[in-house]
């Protein structure tokens, strides 16, 4: 007999295919039996065409085409044998699926079949109807379906349960038709017709209200019934999985009683009783007995249990973290953070054998492990926890030091009551994970520092002992240059010494030692090495004896092929050698830069901080903000207000404020690109601090700030190293300024109304002629008093805006008091283009939110 004929067994093809040695030789047997099948089916051969599809169903699951013999399977279904049914069946569920347009035709046989009174053939339509139905089929056979769930034999009756869930999920609207089936098989005794009724019953849930109700109201009762008998049945061998009596049927019948009590009190409460009861008699040594505990718990957690209830359920997740299993221990942290939002006091009871699962070898357990500590962090017990994460920090490891440094200092930000905990714990982050420390987090400490000048002191020694053990640690290095650079002589002279510090004797040499050491060290990262220069000017002018060394070490790096270092390195030789007169001016101290409008800013850029601070933000409407390390601001309206100019209740979307901006004022500003340039006032406060690669200031951005708020920094953009050499030779050798007579300008009423006057009057220092100073002073002319004050301007893109905080946010009624407020203007276009401003006021009248605007044009000529 040819091997490749229509008469070929099954077993041979598949012994000739298994007996290829490359895929060219398989795929050439493949293609002369399919050659053999297609000559089959153009000669109608019917002795062998069950033969064909079987080959047909293995050549496709090797994953070759086999669309040529779709009708053949067709043809089978309608045959009247059994044996030919079962291979057509076979192969409409293999070798066609819901899309097939050929589909269409099967629908009558399968009515014909479904008719039968043969319960095999009747099996075999309710088998191929449940994998390939589609949206038509299922509206066409939906009544055979449910007439079939009421017969008797129990083989029938969990095909037609199967079928009837995929027909509902195609066609929701039928889902009615089968809720008195469905809660008919709820009181059968076959467990297999049971596991099928009870997922019918929770995909009738999932697609339909209505039947969620019908169900609660009658079939609540019965689902009790029955997990009680199953949790207390006798030993059934044919049912029985390591001694538990049929865990699927316990876990569906929890699943659909979680769906029925999920936001329902009265169902609940019904079934809390044999909720307790399958908790605490179901036996946890098995793993079977572990997925019905976990199910319970839940189902415990999606309901409206009792408090005692779930404390019993996070109890036995509490068990499971102690298990020897890692995907126990991994569903456990996952259904406890869950558990969080629900009873956390419940799981903090548990917090020792979270921390032991953070130093679990497993990876995914540490992770997620981590996470649920972070979770757990309150004000109450964040230093225990700070503590345990901080000693396993030492020890972790290292692909895991990143996640858990950025755990410990989200937490130390987040919850922080005083500064000096707050840095302490910094500074051991850093010691310990310094390479691993984001730019932002260790900016945000150096701002810290700078708003604490009780700690300064305190601060610049801790580093400088850090130093001496970790200075591998990059960001440790960082934060110690920046300190000795700005507070070197607190270091020397032993200032602002508290009393839990231990002696210490530090040189002016040893200070210069450890910036020495940082530009040999660290040859290759340029922003230490910058940072370090400039430290060392800095102490050329407090340690005048060090001076001639601090030189010799910046001379060194003129010749650096790093072109920053080579520029910073001639600029500071410069201002050693030539204007020494000057130097300790140009190297002051920089000022307190201000906290809040920096963490407002990281908290506005970074939208994982904004998803982790949200639990704990207060209302807008509260009196005052909370802002980590004890920083507290009053409120100010939201952004979105300020650019709002033309109505009070409409806000802007945050996508159009830059196009908004730029017609703000409306006086001849030129045309920018929609991609938004970012504001001045958002310059990075941390890049003006250390002058590392600060870009030339742009003129023509625009400029919005808030009183309250500060969205400008308190400090002058530091200029580029071009621009200081060009100031620098400008200057006259003995470092005199050239003098005039100040001018006067006068005082203006900025904006009045009805209810509120606005006074400026202008000062001006005669050697900065595009800088003025504005003292502005508010009147309320209402008799009710104003509440919660605060101030807003808009000005064009070649000005740039700086306000002071205001005197009060209270404003008397009749002008009994007033409020005043500085701002500083500068004008880079002076002489060219005159001041304008856009103002709005904010304010509370008996707790009613109001607000005025207006636009300024009426400055005095010359600012």
């Amino acid at each position: 007999m040819n091997p490749f004929s229509s008469g070929t067994r099954l077993r041979d093809m598949i012994r000739a295919i298994r007996a290829c040695k490359t895929a060219a030789e398989e795929r050439a047997v493949v293609r002369k039996e399919c050659a053999a099948i297609r000559s089959a089916i153009s000669e109608n051969d019917q002795d062998y065409r069950h033969r064909n599809i079987a080959k047909l169903m293995f050549i496709h699951m090797l994953g070759y085409p086999t669309h040529f013999g779709q009708m053949e399977c067709l043809k089978l279904i309608a045959a009247s044998g059994f044996p030919e049914k079962r291979i057509g069946y076979l192969g409409l569920m293999l070798l066609l699926d819901e899309r097939q347009e050929v589909l269409m035709l099967v629908t009558n046989s399968l009515k014909q079949d479904l008719n039968l009174s043969n319960q095999y053939i009747v099996g075999l339509a309710l088998c191929a109807l449940g994998n390939i139905c589609s949206a038509e089929m299922a509206r066409d056979l939906a009544p055979e379906v449910e007439r079939l769930l009421l017969t008797r034999d129990p083989n029938i009756k969990k095909k037609a349960a199967l079928c009837s869930i995929r027909i509902i999920r195609k066609v929701p609207d039928l889902a009615e038709n089968f809720l008195s089936p469905a809660a008919s098989l709820l009181k059968e005794k076959h467990h297999g017709v049971l596991i099928a009724g009870v997922q019918l019953c929770t995909d009738l849930c999932k697609v339909s209200a209505d039947a969620s109700n019908y169900l609660r109201k009658n079939c609540t009762e019965g689902l009790v019934r029955l997990l009680r008998d199953v949790s207390n049945s006798p030993y059934a061998p044919e049912y029985d999985i390591a001694g538990i009596t049929d865990p699927f049927l316990h876990i569906r019948l929890l699943r659909l009683m979680r769906m029925l009590g999920q936001g329902d009190s009265d169902t609940s409460e019904y079934i809390n009783d044999i909720l307790a009861q399958v908790a605490s008699k179901t036996e946890s040594n098995k793993n079977a007995g572990n997925a019905i505990l976990y199910e319970c718990v839940e189902t415990i957690m999606g309901i409206e249990a009792t408090s005692g209830l779930r404390v019993l359920a996070i109890n036995i997740l509490g068990r499971f973290l102690s298990n020897r299993d890692n995907n126990i221990r991994y569903v456990a942290l996952n259904m406890l953070m869950k558990a969080v939002a629900v009873d956390s006091q419940a799981v903090q009871r548990h917090r020792t054998t979270i921390l032991e699962c953070v130093k679990d070898s497993d990876a995914s357990i540490r992770k997620r492990a981590l996470e649920l500590v972070f979770l757990l962090v309150n004000d109450t017990n964040v230093k225990p926890l700070t503590k345990e994460l901080i000693d396993y920090l030492e020890v972790s490891d290292q692909d895991f030091k990143g996640d858990l440094t950025a755990k410990i200092c989200l937490i130390v930000e987040k919850f922080s009551q005083e500064k000096k905990w707050y840095i302490d714990q910094m500074f051991k982050v850093l010691s310990l994970g310094g390479n691993f420390v984001k730019d932002d987090v260790w900016h945000a400490l150096i701002v810290a520092i700078s708003n604490a000048p009780d700690l300064q002191g305190y601060s610049v020694r801790s580093l400088y002992k850090a130093f001496q053990t970790s200075s591998e640690q990059v960001c440790l290095v960082r934060v110690t240059v920046w300190c000795i650079g700005e507070y070197g002589e607190m270091l020397v002279n032993n200032v602002g010494v508290l009393e839990v510090e231990e002696p210490m004797t530090v040189t002016e040499s040893d200070a210069v030692d450890v910036l020495e050491a940082c530009l040999t060290r660290y040859s290759s990262d340029i922003a230490t090495r910058s940072m370090s220069l400039i430290a060392l000017l800095k102490l050329s002018s407090r340690f005048p004896p060090t001076s001639e060394r601090i030189k010799d070490i910046i001379t060194v790096h003129k010749g650096s092929v790093a072109l920053e270092l080579q520029q910073r390195a001639i600029e500071f030789n410069s201002i050693i050698q030539r204007h020494q007169n000057i130097k300790s001016s140009l190297v002051e101290r920089m000022p307190v830069l201000d906290e809040s409008a920096y963490i407002g800013k990281r908290t506005s850029s970074s939208q994982a901080n904004i998803v982790a601070d949200k639990s704990s933000q207060p209302s807008s409407t509260a009196t005052t903000l909370k802002f980590p390390n004890g920083v507290a601001k009053p409120p100010a309206a939201p952004l979105v207000d300020l650019l709002d100019l033309s109505a009070d209740d409409t806000p802007v979307p945050s996508s159009t404020s830059n196009d908004f901006l730029h017609d703000l004022l409306g006086i001849g500003l030129t045309n920018s690109p929609s991609s938004g340039t970012a504001p001045s006032g958002g310059t990075d406060i941390l890049m003006d601090l250390l002058s590392i690669g600060t870009p030339v200031q742009n003129d023509t951005a625009p400029k919005v700030v808030s009183s309250n708020q500060g969205f400008a920094p308190t400090t002058k953009p530091a200029p580029t190293t071009s621009q200081v050499m060009d100031l620098l030779d400008g200057l006259p050798s003995n470092g005199s300024l050239p003098g005039s007579q100040t001018p006067v300008y006068p005082s203006i009423t900025a904006f009045e109304s009805s209810t509120l006057r606005i006074m400026f009057s202008f000062t001006k220092q005669p050697e900065k002629p595009h800088v003025t100073e504005i003292h502005v002073t508010f009147v309320n002319l209402s008799s009710e008093a104003y509440t919660d004050f605060v101030f807003q301007a808009a000005v064009p893109k070649f000005v740039q805006l700086h306000l002071d905080p205001a005197s009060s946010n209270q404003l008397a009624a009749s002008g009994n008091g007033t409020i005043t407020q500085t701002l500083t203007v500068t004008n880079s276009q002076h002489g060219q283009k005159a001041l304008a401003m856009r103002v709005r006021m904010v304010y509370k009248v008996n707790n009613q939110d109001k607000s005025e605007q207006g636009q300024i044009n009426n400055f005095p000529p010359g600012l």
